[in-house]
């Protein structure tokens, strides 16, 4: 929501708008000259031309009541996206994982390279400083959401799907429900659009095929893997390696054919996924490759995705947005790669019961590559808070040589501090308020030591 708040700014709305909290996308958006409110009410949209909610606003909100009472234009915000994407050429991003990433990568490239694009990306840009823009290019870039069948709005010209694997089963209970979804929000791609495809995940491969042969829409395929017969994607990585940051250099070559090299800071094979996708958008723009991949190669990454905040007496801390047990292992994987001899601490808060219950199984081995695990209760979000189910239970049931269970975020600093040690790194994956404990660690070890 902040994300379209700014982006009207830069059209020249009037903007105002309502939290619960006061958070720091509230006070960027005050500072950008949209009016505040905390806590909900009527009076708050008495002027307004029209409203948005997010789908976190339920039916019965007093501000929800307040505009249909006044006859006052109510959007959901599916239904917004579309309508502002609508006369620019989209460029959508979907996928269980990886969506954000990519469509800053994309958004960063496009900018880099004279574009101006408009974009809404899940998080704050490094490169860019901003998670939206209104640009005067003729592309907008955004991030796809498939929660409450958000990106069913959009009818995007190019839609990329890095994976489908079963998330939100508060909106999908089952993994046939969350595939459909894809399947829908591919039929929202026009007669001469593109549907760009990772083909290492069998769902999204799956997909791909079925744009070919049912729906009558163009498919492109990426992935990591050259194979033997005819399903070798469209675009692949050849000669990959490891460089001086724990990132990753490789070629891309499409159609067999050489492209460019890339040498990414950001780490991950999942993050060589994402810059493939995104150098593909680029060659299906028409843009310049080697500009493209220059500006690949120059990006930082997002806020929360793999974020060192700092290396305090010895100890580097680095948040991440990975709340899903497949997000967590790639991350922690990442982590090895960049810090290969130091002891890896995760910290975990998981993000919503139903989640933590629907995937329990998963997450038991979801920490083979940390040497250390610690989690926190689950963190609600919008669900109702249970007295019947907690992360102690996931605990009890890892095999892992070193887990324990802290309830509170400060009950985890503590542990921390405690057992913290020069060369050790503290990654913490929360989706929730969990940043706060990798914010404290940071203070606290500041307090005696040397800000690196």
């Amino acid at each position: 929501m902040s994300a379209i708040a700014r982006l009207l700014i830069e059209k020249g709305y009037q903007v105002s708008g309502s939290d619960l909290e006061y958070s720091s996308y509230a006070r960027e958006l005050e500072n950008l000259g949209a009016t505040v409110y905390v806590g909900h009410n009527a009076d708050q949209i008495s002027d307004a031309d029209f409203v948005i909610r997010s789908s976190a606003i339920p039916d019965d909100n007093v501000e929800v009541k307040a505009a249909q009472s006044a006859h006052i234009p109510l959007y959901k915000r599916s239904e917004y996206l579309g309508k502002i994407t609508a006369d620019q050429y989209c460029v959508a991003v979907a996928g269980t994982h990886g969506k954000t990433t990519t469509t800053a990568m994309i958004s960063w490239m496009l900018t880099a390279i004279d574009q101006d694009p408009s974009y809404i990306i899940g998080g704050i840009s490094k490169n860019l400083g901003a998670n939206a823009h209104a640009g005067n290019g003729s592309t907008f870039v955004i991030e796809a959401d498939e929660y409450d069948r958000m990106f069913l709005g959009l009818n995007p010209q190019i839609a990329v799907v890095t994976n489908i694997e079963h998330d939100h089963p508060d909106c999908f209970p089952t993994e046939k429900d969350f595939y459909e979804a894809f399947v829908e929000f591919v039929k929202q791609i026009p007669e001469d659009g593109i549907l760009l495809a990772c083909t290492d995940d069998p769902k999204a491969a799956a997909l791909f095929d079925l744009a070919g042969q049912e729906l009558n829409i163009d498919p492109r395929s990426y992935g990591m893997e050259m194979r033997a017969d005819d399903t070798t994607p469209n675009y692949v990585v050849r000669n990959l390696s490891l460089n001086q940051s724990g990132s990753y250099n490789f070629e891309i070559y499409h159609d067999q054919k050489y492209l460019a090299v890339i040498t990414l800071q950001v780490p991950g094979i999942h993050n060589v996924r994402n810059a493939l996708a995104s150098l593909a958008v680029a060659q299906l723009l028409d843009l310049p490759i080697d500009k493209a991949a220059l500006a690949l190669s120059e990006f930082q990454g997002t806020e929360r995705r793999f974020e060192v905040l700092g290396e305090v007496s010895g100890i580097a801390v680095i948040d991440d947005y990975a709340h899903h047990p497949t997000e967590i292992q790639a991350t922690l994987e990442a982590a090895r790669n960049r810090y290969p001899d130091r002891e890896v601490w995760a910290v975990w808060q998981p993000h919503t019961y139903s989640r933590t219950e629907t995937l329990f199984d998963e997450y038991l081995t979801a920490f083979s590559e940390a040497d250390h695990v610690l989690v926190t209760e689950i963190f609600a979000s919008r669900e109702t808070v249970r007295d019947d189910f907690s992360a102690s239970q996931v605990v009890k049931a890892m095999k892992h040589k070193d887990v324990s269970f802290k309830e509170t975020n400060i009950q985890a600093v503590d542990h921390l501090l405690a057992n913290l040690k020069s060369g050790d790194v503290v990654l913490v994956l929360s989706a929730g308020d969990a940043n706060e404990i990798s914010a404290q660690v940071v203070e606290k070890l500041s307090l005696n030591g040397n800000d690196e």
